[in-house]
């Protein structure tokens, strides 16, 4: 090999471990100084048969203050919402116009939502390694430490400082993504922005 190709090599070597190292200087960032966030998102789940059909694509709008507040509203194909006043969790389906509570408490811990809306402790509960350059992104790869926990990796695409997406793969293989636009950092949210008000003649369970 010419030292040109030895050069050009060492030059893509560097680059991809700046690149690399980019993604977890970008998320530690990201959650060192992002207090609280708005935006839209969309999630698929993705099927790996060549003779599955294409999995619906839901979609609808979150709002997040750290640490454990939070509303998750799906809007399309059907609407749900999951809002979180940092003290206890609301799950309400619109359609059997029902709300199931639960404590929030280490709920959070290593699920998906704690990237987002969890503390700034995040290594407490994930490992995190480099996942490289894909679609114009810098991927982070989570592993969650619990192993109780419904996911066994999760995948965060950064761009410019901003999460743009995030795949989750379950233990039974099965990977979900979500995308993210309009993404608003630390907007001013009123102080009872995530006081939940039960929908009238709605049925309640506490779990």
């Amino acid at each position: 090999m010419n030292m040109k190709k030895i050069g050009l090599v060492a030059l893509l070597l560097a680059a991809a471990g700046a690149a690399q190292a980019s993604a977890l200087d970008q998320f530690k960032s990201f959650v060192a100084n992002t207090k609280s966030a708005r935006g839209e998102f969309t999630q698929q789940q993705v099927r790996k048969a060549a003779n599955s059909k294409v999995a619906p694509v839901s979609s609808g709008t979150f709002v997040f203050a750290r640490p454990g507040k939070f509303i998750w509203e799906y809007q399309k194909p059907y609407e749900q919402l999951l809002q979180a006043d940092g003290d206890q969790l609301y799950i309400y389906d619109k359609d059997l116009n029902q709300v199931t509570v639960k404590k929030l408490g280490n709920a959070l811990g290593s699920s998906p939502a704690a990237i987002l809306f969890g503390s700034n402790d995040l290594e407490k509960n994930f490992t995190l390694s480099e996942g490289g350059t894909r679609d114009g992104l810098e991927w982070l790869t989570a592993v969650p430490k619990n192993k109780d926990t419904t996911f066994e990796q999760i995948g965060i695409g950064l761009k410019e400082g901003t999460p743009q997406a995030m795949e989750l793969k379950d233990t039974f293989g099965q990977t979900s993504v979500l995308r993210f636009k309009n993404f608003q950092r630390n907007p001013a949210l009123a102080a009872n922005a995530f006081k939940f008000d039960v929908p009238k003649g709605a049925d309640v369970f506490n779990q």
